[in-house]
């Protein structure tokens, strides 16, 4: 059983760069002991185009390490990237920073987590054009991808140790790195954060069960990522009905006033004329009335680890 030193929650309001106001809230979490090395384990073909690996890493939960899998999902935002989380030694005990999204892969402790994040700046791909270039030479993207190119050139610190500090990765962040923590950021999705309570949940995830080798190191796919999308569908749909019942009442009511006096003009026109025998009355029904189609809009294209 590991030792739980301190736990210090507050809230930090950072006014938004580049048009967007994140609201990031941190929890610095001190432990006695310093977490696991990061496994070695194969990354997933990618699902999709446009999603983006994010790398797994131990968190801590009430007595205990535990691991979140990696996993594809897709950003907040086109042109965004992710910048992994980091335990680093300070102050007696060893403090979690949490990930962010970002136009820019910022400091990361360092730390070795595989697959284009191999402890200085990201080699997974880029932003070009609105859409991702995947670099095949660390990401393992599968058939049918034509956005893809190779690159080689990275430097990989094959010390698997996951924290910075005395007895681990030794190392500072550059002025650049510095410079994308102080962009505007956005949290964790809504799926990463479920990823993470799963794993929080999952028994088999824990430090002292798997001695270091969990049973689950990565997955394609979050497991809420499909219901939260699909929330996102029906509500969408349910906008759009409201909406159409609305025109469709409109028009009933219009066309309601228009038959009405189509049919007051008749009757006047047939009074007139009622002594003249030879004269016919011509009746016109009131045009029927335009149906109204408004379609849903189409599907759109995200706990645990302690945040600073």
């Amino acid at each position: 059983m590991l030792k739980f030193v301190s736990k210090r929650v507050h809230l930090l309001l950072f006014a938004g760069l580049l048009g967007f106001t994140p609201l990031l809230a941190s929890a610095d979490v001190s432990v006695s002991v310093a977490p696991p090395v990061v496994p070695v384990y194969d990354q997933p073909p990618c699902p999709g185009d446009g999603y983006l690996w994010i790398p797994g890493y131990w968190a801590w939960g009430d007595d205990d390490y535990y691991w979140i899998p990696g996993v594809w999902v897709l950003p907040p935002e086109v042109g965004f990237l992710w910048t992994p989380g980091w335990w680093g030694w300070g102050n007696g005990g060893y403090f979690w920073h949490t990930g962010y999204w970002g136009p820019h892969v910022g400091f990361y402790g360092g730390i070795n987590y595989g697959f284009g994040y191999f402890g200085t700046g990201f080699w997974g791909g880029h932003w070009e054009g609105g859409h991702f270039f995947y670099n095949t030479a660390c990401w393992h993207v599968g058939a049918g991808f034509h956005n893809t190119y190779v690159n080689h050139s990275w430097v990989e610190e094959h010390n698997r140790v996951s924290f910075n500090g005395p007895g681990g990765i030794d190392r500072k962040p550059t002025a650049e790195e510095e410079r994308a923590d102080r962009e505007g950021h956005r949290e964790l999705t809504e799926e990463q954060r479920a990823h993470e309570r799963d794993a929080l949940h999952d028994h088999a995830q824990k430090f002292s069960e798997n001695k270091g080798n969990p049973g689950k190191t990565a997955q394609t796919k979050t497991t809420h990522e499909a219901e939260h999308h699909e929330a996102e569908h029906h509500e969408g749909e349910h906008h759009a009905t409201e909406h159409h019942g609305e025109e469709h009442h409109g028009t009933e009511h219009h066309t309601a006033e228009h038959h009405a006096t189509e049919h007051h003009a008749t009757e006047h026109h047939t009074t007139e004329h009622h002594t003249t025998e030879h004269h016919s009355t011509e009746h016109h029904s009131a045009p029927k009335a335009p149906e109204h189609h408004t379609s849903a809009p189409k599907k759109g294209g995200g706990g645990g680890g302690k945040k600073k």
